[in-house]
Order: structure tokens, then C-alpha cells, then sequence
């Protein structure tokens, strides 16, 4: 989707675990201890540092102490936010004086830096005030607040034409995108449009959402000189990680893709004619793109959680003037008829990507703002990992929008490669269109993702909510009704 203009290296992993009936303070009064435990970590091979948040889900707190396990030679070296020691293998934190007392549905962060050799394996149960934590509430008038959190999201592969877990099991791509980090930076007005915190993922956990797409900004990303430091370079790059790792921690698959790009284009179905990254071009550029790719690809490789979208909708045949000129200018890139500047095609973006050592999902699109597939099997990059799906975009709208023209252009993809349709969605405000959408994916094995989880007028775009609790637009009815129903 190309949002309107004017509104337009961590591994995380969640372990939810909670239970009840601790007796505090003196006398008889108990208080009933619920608890999430989200756990994240960056590492570097030879130490990591753990960032651990608590909610209290029971009764109101007036302190807390957390303890903990690991299973390897892990050691503790600095710690904030709390109290920390370790004893053994065994990890104890107290609360710091500000952040002892949690209300029901209260959250705090804490934080430390281990060393460790061998291997770093995540600890597998939390308790606090010694209750061990689950993740639901009893008492307190509490609650997950929309569910939960599901454990971590898991690393994914290409098995012949389905995602697969590492035990083999499938996985389709179904979710929501999240808008914001594609255009908000390089207007100067921060780096997200609404929230994107635990509370906010919660909501789509809600949904049984279990895929999101983050589409990103080439520029703020490298922190082009155009760029609010503020926003953009290291500020951008670890608020996108941040994000990841809160997707992973809940279960959800996290999806980075590069929306917008550096270049001049004024051809056909131009969306602007600034050479900055402010609207969507034909193609990705090779002065920026591939450095792009090699940052975000360096940032996740390791994490084979996260799926690499090359591109948002590429368009070169709308200016090469022909299919077989666009899917040349598609795969080869080099110089373009009617694209001014050198385009970096998407055999060169795979090997940016592969040249980091990422095995990552790779996931790339067609034509026509991707939704044309009609020879992306012919074309397709090569991939030495053989981790490459298709994606396409499908909106009623759109040239390919009827089951007859899905079975004969996406069902031949779908049939060899993992096929996900990472933006679907309809501008007239309800669901009709996508509900046949997703019943024709669902009997494809395919998965999709709506636009978009961002509270704007569904009367001018397709917008799922309206409020960021999960309060659904009558559109995103469609998609959230679908989703509980069948997740």
C-alpha cells in the first residue's frame, strides 16, 4: 500500500509462565500473585545482555523480588533497575525503591549484562515473591488482558512450498502490517505512528494475530543527511529492533521490509517527484538499497525469526514500457529505461543479504505494486539458501482482485514456493471483498496480512482500528473475526 503522504542484533523470546496464593507481609492476608515475565536478549557471542519485563496480573504489589535460572555458565556482570546477584547458576533481582510497587496490570523493565561460553540457552521458568508466573491472573481483577503472550516466535525455513518451524512444523504468515516507520521519520515527525508497545501488541495477540509487517525507510534507516538525527541512524535502527523483539516475545512473526527509497523518478504512476525517500518508486535504488539490506540483514541474521521483505511494490514495467523489460529490470537491475537512477535489482538484494551470512526468509514480490506474479517463477532470484518466497498485494481495487484471476496467477506460485499475501485490504470501509480474500487463501494454504493496524479514516484507506486497544474499524471486523476463527 502507498500511504498518503501527509499522515503518511537481538534475539527476543517470550516465556509467560504465572500462578497464585503467595502470603505477604504478617497475619493472615494473602495476596493472589499473577505475573508475565517477557525475556529478551542481545547477544554477541561472548555476552548478551537480558532485558526481562514484569506485569502483574493478581493483586497490587508492594515489592518484588524475581528469581531465575540458567542452564549454562552465564555470568552476571552489571545489572539495572533492580537489585541484582547470582548464586550458581541461580539469578535473584529485588526491586529498585521507585519500582517496587506494580497495580494490577502494572509493568516494569529491568536489565543486566552476562558473559558467558559455550552455549547461551534462555532460562525456562520465572517466579516472583517465589509464585511461580504463567501468564494468568486469579484475583485482583486482572487478567492477560487480551490473551497473553504465546512464547517465542519460532525460527522459520523454506520447505518446498510451506514455512516450516525447525520441527517441521508449517507456518502460514497471517497478521496485520504496521505502518508508520515508512514515512514518519523522513517527514521530521518521529519514528512511529501510534504506539508500538507491549500493551499494543497485546491487543493484536488479541486478534490471534501472529505475523506483523514493519515497513521501514531506507534513509532513516542509514541516517541520510537529510534525516533528523533525532529519528533517524542508531535512534532509528534500535527503536526497529526494540519493535522486533516485543513482536518476538509475544509469539509473533516480525517481517522487515524496505518500503521507501532514495531516487528521482517522474515517469508513469509517479508517486512524487522528490529524490528523497518520500513516496514509493518502481524499484529499489543501488546507491542505498543494498547497504540497507546488508545493515538490517547484519542487525538480524542469527534470529531466523524475522523475515526479510526486499521491497514494498516494485513498478518497473509501468516504466521500462513492457512485462518482459520490467521483469528483466526486476531480477537484473543495472540501468533501467525510463528509471534515471541505477536500480539495484532483486538478485543483487538477495546476495547483500546472503553475503552477511543472514539464512533469513527472504520474501519478495512481483510487479504491478505487487500484484502481478505472472512470471515471478521464471524469473526469480537465486537464493544458495533456498529460503526465497513470494508475496503479493492484493486489493479490490487492483488488476488481479477475482478468485478466477488468484487461481490462475497465484495458485501456480503458491503451488512451488511459500506464497504470503502481505497486504490485503479494500477502501470501501468493510470486509466483503478480503472475507472471500482469505477463504480463497485459507483452502491455498496461504497466508496474508491486512492493511493496516494504524487508527486513520478506513473511509479513505484501509485502516483495521480505531482505536490502538484493538477496537476494530468495520473493515478490520473482517480480518479479526477471520483470525480468532481460525487461528
Amino acid at each position: 500500500m502507498r500511504p498518503r503522504r501527509a499522515i503518511s542484533f537481538l534475539v527476543a523470546f517470550l516465556l509467560s509462565i504465572c500462578g497464585v496464593g503467595l502470603v505477604t507481609g504478617t497475619g493472615t492476608a494473602h495476596a493472589a500473585v499473577a505475573c508475565d515475565v517477557t525475556y529478551a536478549k542481545n547477544d554477541w557471542g561472548s555476552g548478551f545482555s537480558a532485558t526481562i519485563t514484569l506485569k502483574n496480573l493478581g493483586d497490587a504489589l508492594s515489592g518484588w523480588t524475581l528469581t531465575y535460572a540458567y542452564a549454562g555458565d552465564q555470568k552476571l556482570t552489571q545489572g539495572w533497575s533492580g537489585t541484582w546477584s547470582q548464586n550458581g547458576k541461580n539469578v535473584t533481582v529485588t526491586n529498585a525503591g521507585w519500582n517496587g510497587a506494580l497495580a494490577n496490570g502494572a509493568t516494569t523493565q529491568i536489565g543486566a549484562n552476562f558473559t558467558y561460553t559455550g552455549t547461551n540457552t534462555d532460562p525456562t521458568s520465572f517466579s516472583i515473591n517465589g509464585t511461580v508466573c504463567n501468564g494468568s491472573g486469579s484475583g485482583g481483577g486482572g487478567g492477560g488482558g487480551g490473551g497473553g503472550t504465546t512464547g517465542p516466535a519460532p525460527a522459520l525455513h523454506v520447505s518446498g512450498n510451506r514455512l516450516v518451524t525447525a520441527s517441521g512444523a508449517t507456518v502460514r504468515l497471517r497478521g496485520a502490517n504496521r505502518s508508520g516507520g515508512e514515512f514518519m521519520c523522513v517527514q521530521g515527525r518521529g519514528i512511529w505512528d501510534g504506539p508500538v508497545d507491549d500493551a499494543s501488541i497485546n491487543a493484536m495477540v488479541a486478534w490471534k494475530i501472529t505475523a506483523v509487517r514493519i515497513p521501514l525507510n531506507e534513509e532513516c534507516w542509514l541516517g541520510l543527511s537529510n534525516i533528523d538525527s533525532r529519528y533517524g541512524g542508531t535512534a532509528y535502527q534500535t527503536e526497529v529492533k526494540g519493535y522486533v523483539s516485543r513482536l518476538e516475545a509475544h509469539g509473533i512473526t516480525p517481517i522487515v521490509e524496505m518500503h521507501w527509497n532514495y531516487g528521482t523518478y517522474t515517469g508513469p504512476s509517479s508517486g512524487c517527484s522528490d529524490v528523497h525517500a518520500t513516496c514509493q518508486k518502481p524499484m529499489p535504488d543501488a546507491q542505498y538499497a543494498p547497504s540497507f539490506w546488508t545493515g538490517v540483514a547484519n542487525a538480524f541474521k542469527g534470529d531466523d525469526a524475522v523475515v526479510f521483505d526486499l521491497f514494498n511494490e516494485p513498478y518497473p514495467e509501468r516504466a521500462t514500457g513492457g512485462e518482459t523489460s520490467g521483469w528483466t529490470c526486476w531480477r537484473d537491475g543495472g540501468t533501467c529505461s525510463g528509471i534515471p537512477y541505477q536500480v539495484a535489482g532483486f538478485q543483487s538484494l538477495v546476495n547483500a543479504v546472503r553475503a552477511t551470512g543472514a539464512t533469513n526468509v527472504i520474501l519478495v514480490g512481483g510487479l504491478a505494486y505487487s500484484n502481478d506474479l505472472t512470471q515471478w517463477l521464471q524469473y526469480r532470484p537465486t537464493d544458495p539458501k533456498n529460503n526465497l518466497a513470494a508475496f503479493a498485494h492484493i486489493y479490490n481495487f487492483n488488476s488481479c482482485s477475482s478468485t478466477s484471476c488468484y487461481d490462475g496467477q497465484l495458485a501456480p506460485v503458491a503451488a512451488q514456493v511459500p506464497l504470503t499475501l502481505s497486504e490485503i485490504g479494500e477502501n470501501d470501509c468493510s470486509h466483503g471483498f478480503i472475507d472471500t480474500l482469505m477463504n480463497w487463501a485459507d483452502a491455498h494454504a496461504v497466508g496474508y496480512l491486512g492493511w493496516t493496524w494504524n487508527t486513520w479514516d478506513c473511509s479513505s484507506g484501509p485502516s483495521l482500528i480505531s482505536s490502538y486497544d484493538g477496537t476494530p474499524t468495520s473493515y478490520g471486523v473482517g480480518l479479526r473475526d477471520h483470525l480468532v476463527a481460525t487461528n
